[in-house]
């Protein structure tokens, strides 16, 4: 299912960051636009899309004993073009997205390889990603 394969040619590719909507967990009807990390392709339901991952650029090492609780997981990412502030980012491990192509609005940026492995590496304890 993961692969990583960015190219700068406007498609979305595993490895790259998105921009796409997320429904918040609370409350479905409602939700933010906000980056993704595609790792790959899955099946869900019989139905084909990306697999990804969130990315905020909150800083949740303040309070993660209070994520970890709470079954939220993140991990630093550093910063890239997918936020025109330059702000680093943390990618949520925990939560699995599955978008279609329609649901993806634009590129932002790629991963570098190493970081996007170890996030890979990182997310398999939630998911069977392979």
């Amino acid at each position: 299912m993961t692969s990583y394969e960015p190219e700068s040619d406007g498609e979305p590719d595993p490895g790259e960051v998105v921009w796409a909507w997320v429904p918040y967990e609370d409350d479905p009807s409602r939700g933010k636009d906000r980056p993704v990390l595609l790792i790959g392709r899955t099946t869900v339901d019989g139905v084909q899309g990306w697999a990804g991952l969130m990315l905020s650029s909150k800083d949740h090492d303040v309070d993660e004993e209070q994520e970890a609780a709470a079954g939220r997981h993140w991990m630093d990412v550093g910063t890239g073009a997918w936020d025109r502030e330059g702000r680093p980012s943390e990618v949520r491990l925990d939560r699995l997205l599955v978008l279609g192509d329609a649901d993806i609005r634009r590129e932002g940026a790629a991963l570098d390889r190493a970081t996007f492995d170890l996030v890979v590496a990182a997310a398999r304890r939630w998911h069977a990603v392979e």
